[in-house]
């Protein structure tokens, strides 16, 4: 297998344990721009676990992507904590970054798309900074979570002041 397709296995295993991971981020949400803008013609991805509840999205995604891509369950169990964790998370941010790049209009989508991407980008940083031990590792994470954040902050002001 593939390291791709072993790193997709393993979030789709996250599924079961990131009802759980939810609560505690569930906090994350796309600004109202990027809900309010859907693509006239783009098809209902809750069913994939791309809405908005996301408890269903748990589900949704699992079941959806299991079944497109033909793979068996990993073991996410005897997967290292930190390995939990950030499975947990992605399983936050990828239906929010796909949801938002399905925007009609491009620029919306690329400001939608990239507010989940970073978030993703600074939960991994997170769970680095709370179970790693290289120094240089450490301050990569605290440079990339700075960057980010900053980068968050100036698409949805952009958000707030173009998008219709």
């Amino acid at each position: 297998m593939t390291i791709a397709k072993t790193v997709f296995a393993a979030v789709l295993a996250a599924t079961p344990i990131s009802t759980a991971v939810f609560a505690q981020d569930s906090a994350f949400k796309l600004p109202e721009q990027c809900t309010a803008a859907k693509n006239p013609g783009a098809m209902d991805h809750s069913a994939m676990g791309h809405g908005n509840d996301q408890a269903n999205a748990a589900e949704g995604m699992n079941a959806g992507m299991m079944g497109m891509m033909g793979m068996g369950a990993v073991d996410l169990e005897s997967m290292p904590v930190h390995v939990k964790e950030n499975m947990g998370k992605m399983m936050v941010t990828m239906p929010a970054m796909h949801e938002g790049m399905m925007i009609e209009n491009p620029d919306v989508a690329f400001a939608c798309g990239m507010i989940a991407h970073h978030q993703g980008a600074i939960d991994m940083a997170q769970v680095l900074l709370a179970h790693g031990e290289n120094q240089q590792m450490r301050a990569l994470a605290n440079e990339i979570i700075a960057a980010q954040v900053g980068e968050i902050e100036q698409m949805t002001s952009w958000l707030a002041e173009n998008a219709n």
